[in-house]
């Protein structure tokens, strides 16, 4: 595993990264960097450790609204169906009729899990 050296906050930091990873690795820093950059610029907090957690946690933040926004996208991508040759009776796998069974159980009359 290489290491590289990296400044955050004014502070030295020598930290572990994959083979191929120094690319992601320098990205993510300079993420942290300036987060915790924009809250200490702010004024109101100066404890490295408190102006740490609030860039943390405004940087999960955005990536759970990322990763919304993709779940969003996707769902409204419209479904195209796919034709599948239709199984005879002995080619049924009887795992997967299990499982259909299943899942007609769990959806219900409607069709619908929610």
């Amino acid at each position: 595993m290489k290491q590289l050296e990296v400044q955050i906050l004014g502070q030295g930091y020598l930290l572990g990264c994959p083979e191929g990873g120094e690319s992601r690795l320098l990205e993510a820093v300079e993420r942290v960097d300036t987060a915790m950059c924009r809250i200490r610029d702010a004024g109101k907090i100066r404890a490295r450790d408190r102006i740490a957690v609030l860039a943390a946690l405004n940087l999960a933040f955005d990536l759970a609204d990322r990763s919304m926004a993709e779940l969003q996208a996707r769902r409204e991508q419209p479904v195209v169906p796919t034709a599948t040759p239709a199984l005879s009776p002995e080619q049924d796998d009887p795992r997967l009729t299990a499982l259909l069974q299943r899942l007609d159980v769990c959806l219900g009359s409607d069709g619908q899990l929610l």
